[in-house]
């Protein structure tokens, strides 16, 4: 039996780069839909620009701070539904996921997801893994009126969890993940798939930095508390 002092009330995954190896697809979706529309970008800066905000943020940098709610959604719609299409047949948990869930599950550990992606990503993501039985609930980035770095996400996730978020740990990628969770006053884990584990060290304030789930497990998380 776990102890409610010891170990976390619950654990909030992000999803693009937490639970998939998702990344590097958003990237191409992204270098795709702006060179089809004659966007100028910088290939090296991209994936701090995109990785983590949800996709209003990010068509407002490059298509400016006008662009209208309805081509706004077009343009999500398009953008998502190519990488729903072509990510499908790579869809895999990242490694060391799984045996942690089962951890969490087996100690009676509630689980979610608090993803700034749209929900028919979210959907279609925790489905073709087959993790929504783990999950106690799940918030999308539709769901908020504020996207990371604001921490409304984290924060609704842990209301609906009926939790304090400070008894929480999250697992999050990005540098606006790692900021929401930690402004939500939760534990926050940076997993090093996307950005290099120094960078999350020097340049986040998260309590721990992790190359990937294998180095986790309900013991090492225990000291976080």
């Amino acid at each position: 039996m776990r102890s409610a002092t010891s170990l976390p009330a619950a654990a909030i995954f992000d999803m693009d780069g937490v639970l998939i190896d998702s990344n590097p697809f958003h990237i191409q979706k992204w270098t795709e839909l702006l060179r089809a529309h004659g966007i100028a970008y910088n290939a090296e800066h991209l994936p701090k620009q995109i990785l983590g905000y949800r996709n209003d943020a990010a068509f407002r940098l490059f298509f400016g701070p006008h662009l209208g709610q309805e081509e706004m959604e077009q343009l999500s719609e398009e953008l998502e539904a190519r990488f729903r299409l072509v990510f499908r047949q790579h869809a895999r948990p990242l490694p060391g996921l799984k045996p942690l869930m089962d951890e969490c599950r087996a100690a009676a550990i509630p689980m979610a997801v608090a993803s700034s992606a749209m929900s028919k990503n979210v959907d279609f993501v925790v489905d073709v893994l087959e993790l929504r039985p783990y999950f106690t609930t799940i918030v999308s980035g539709d769901e908020v009126g504020h996207p990371k770095p604001d921490p409304e996400i984290y924060v609704k996730t842990a209301e609906r969890l009926k939790l304090a978020a400070a008894k929480c740990v999250a697992f999050e990628d990005s540098f606006v993940g790692i900021e929401s969770a930690k402004r939500a006053n939760m534990k926050c884990v940076g997993i090093a798939s996307t950005f290099p584990a120094e960078e999350l060290r020097r340049q986040t304030p998260a309590d721990l930095v992790v190359n990937g789930f294998e180095e986790l497990s309900l013991a090492r998380l225990r000291a976080l508390f």
